[in-house]
């Protein structure tokens, strides 16, 4: 979106006496007025104004002093991803807001609202190579919905409205504002009016009455229907509409790593994960459907495989919010743009009750086969054995009752614990989908537990990365945050290992770690913990973990060479399945 300077609008309520504030005092204010609760940050020289007008109000914002602005950002996806509410992350200049490009980056490719706020030299010493500076507008242009350097106190008001209304609405995404130090001390005439309209910006676009008809009548005439559920669904706040547009026409899905948890996973018509690590019986069936639904998702190639052979023998319909995506990867039959809240029940009106009776036992013949080749191996192995990645979180998840929010990290662990833990309740899956970000799943978990307080926060993380993101635990030992985090530790960098073990020839290059006491670590940190390398153990340690009333860290030491299956390889078709020891469904 446009970044250049504009004259904010001088609109302000009716009857709304003005008073003269600084910029900064002004800046909190507006967040105020735009719901902010809570928000994550780490303050600078170039922020330091902000920070002491919010010194002011800390019983209007809650905010989280985090380790690192990576952490910052991460903290607040995950309070995003779980609160319905965009998140906020407060940086400062230079390093400050290059350390959160990252967690930037990731909420981009994750559709995830953000509005980060950072510092900026004065705008004289724009452009001098002044201490702290950086391109802050230039670097984040590429990677948010809207970038925009604020230059005048004047400007401040204007800007936050702009950028929660950009952020929050149509397909959601990161926005920044980079502030400069004189912009936050100079004094305004301060007024605030909410954004609900901006020119050329078509958040929500009209639904197409002929589309919507067409989508119908291909579901009307599909023997073997199938749909693909994405984070759009979640996003769009569209979960009962899905359920009744899925149940009326009898139709199977998969869904996406994003999209889970937008209905039960005990679903009769729920088919379970799509994608590379996921289940044999959508990844199978989508190359034997005759209609392909896709709901809020955008064909990401850890879906598809390989494009040349993938659901050729489809009719494609593809609900989605942002026109960019259609045709991008998939071509489509028919494109149902906009929101799916909107536009799933238009075409759930015209579609007819129908049974697929042979055409979901399909579902739940190759589920059977899932079992038997791998799911059994993995949940309930014999006793003599090293501990599973997937056992232990199958035994977390059935002992929270299914109703906890899963976070994880990056790795074999995330993969395991997307295809293992269940939920019954939406918005209870936070992972980095797209980027897939290592140091994502220990500051996310502390801002999806500020974001869902009234919920229990599982963090599945690897060895790796829980590194990249340790010093995250200071955060917890502050402010005392009832995080139950689940280490899988197996002492390798596994998904990179399992790649060199499959495809070069068990050249295992740096991807071996060798591992501090991570209880001993947690302690340090006034965290609880407890290391499990026996079966035997297990069940003991997991009540205790949940039992008990703060944080908790849970070791359990994993199975050092463990592998995650079914696999599609990188590049092969959907239906390329491997099931383990070189074999192929």
């Amino acid at each position: 979106m446009n970044t250049s300077n504009h004259s904010p609008s001088t609109c302000s309520p009716a009857g709304e006496t003005k008073v003269n504030i600084s910029g900064s005092e002004a800046l909190i204010r507006s967040l105020i007025a735009e719901g902010v609760d809570t928000m994550f940050g780490y303050p600078g020289g170039a922020i330091m104004p902000v920070f002491d007008a919010l010194y002011d109000h800390k019983n209007d914002i809650k905010h989280i002093l985090v380790r690192h602005e990576q952490g910052a950002l991460h903290a607040a996806q995950g309070y995003a991803r779980v609160s319905r509410k965009a998140g906020v992350a407060l940086v400062t200049s230079g390093p400050g807001a290059t350390n959160a490009i990252t967690g930037i980056t990731d909420a981009m490719m994750d559709s995830t609202p953000l509005v980060v706020i950072s510092g900026q030299v004065v705008s004289g010493l724009l452009g001098s190579d002044a201490f702290q500076e950086a391109d802050v507008i230039g670097i984040t242009q590429p990677i948010t919905k809207w970038a925009y350097q604020v230059r005048r106190a004047e400007e401040i008001p204007w800007a936050v409205s702009r950028a929660f209304y950009i952020a929050n609405s149509g397909r959601p995404g990161p926005v920044v504002l980079d502030i400069t130090k004189d912009a936050q001390i100079n004094k305004i005439d301060y007024e605030y009016s909410k954004t609900s309209f901006l020119r050329s910006y078509i958040p929500f676009p009209e639904p197409e009455v002929e589309n919507i008809k067409a989508a119908a009548e291909l579901i009307n005439r599909a023997k073997k229907p199938m749909a693909l559920v994405g984070q759009g669904v979640i996003l769009g706040n569209a979960e009962k509409e899905l359920l009744a547009f899925l149940e009326k026409g009898d139709i199977p899905f998969g869904s996406t790593i994003l999209g889970l948890s937008a209905i039960p996973s005990d679903h009769p018509l729920n088919g379970g994960m799509l994608g590379m690590h996921g289940n044999i019986a959508p990844n199978m069936n989508t190359n034997e459907c005759d209609v392909l639904i896709a709901i809020g998702m955008r064909f990401d190639d850890r879906v598809t495989g390989n494009l040349n052979t993938y659901a050729k023998q489809a009719k494609i319909i593809h609900f989605d919010i942002d026109l960019a995506e259609m045709d991008k990867n998939v071509k489509t039959t028919v494109k149902v743009l906009g929101n799916a809240k909107e536009t799933l029940p238009l075409v759930t009106g015209l579609i007819e009750e129908r049974k697929h009776t042979e055409w979901i036992e399909k579902f739940r013949q190759y589920k059977e086969t899932e079992f038997d080749c791998v799911i059994k191996a993995e949940l309930f192995p014999e006793n003599g054995g090293e501990l599973k990645m997937g056992e232990v979180v199958n035994k977390v998840s059935e002992a929270t009752g299914h109703k906890a929010v899963c976070v994880t990290d990056v790795g074999q662990h995330q993969m395991m614990a997307t295809r293992y833990f269940k939920s019954t309740l939406p918005r209870s899956m936070v992972t980095s989908g797209g980027l897939g970000t290592m140091g994502f799943g220990l500051p996310a978990g502390i801002g999806a537990k500020y974001g869902a307080p009234h919920r229990t926060v599982c963090i599945f993380v690897g060895d790796g990365g829980l590194q990249m993101s340790i010093q995250e635990f200071g955060t917890i030992l502050e402010y005392n945050v009832d995080v139950k985090i689940i280490l899988l530790n197996n002492n390798y960098l596994g998904m990179v290992r399992q790649w060199q073990e499959l495809f070069f020839d068990e050249r295992y290059s740096e991807t071996h770690l060798k591992n501090p006491d991570f209880v001993k670590i947690a302690d340090a940190y006034g965290i609880k913990g407890r290391k499990v390398t026996e079966r035997k153990e297990l069940d003991g340690a997991i009540e205790e973990m949940l039992s008990h009333k703060g944080a908790y860290l849970l070791e359990a030491v994993v199975e050092t060479k463990g592998m995650v299956y079914p696999m599609v390889p990188a590049g092969g078709s959907v239906t390329d399945i491997l099931i383990g020891n070189g074999r192929k469904l």
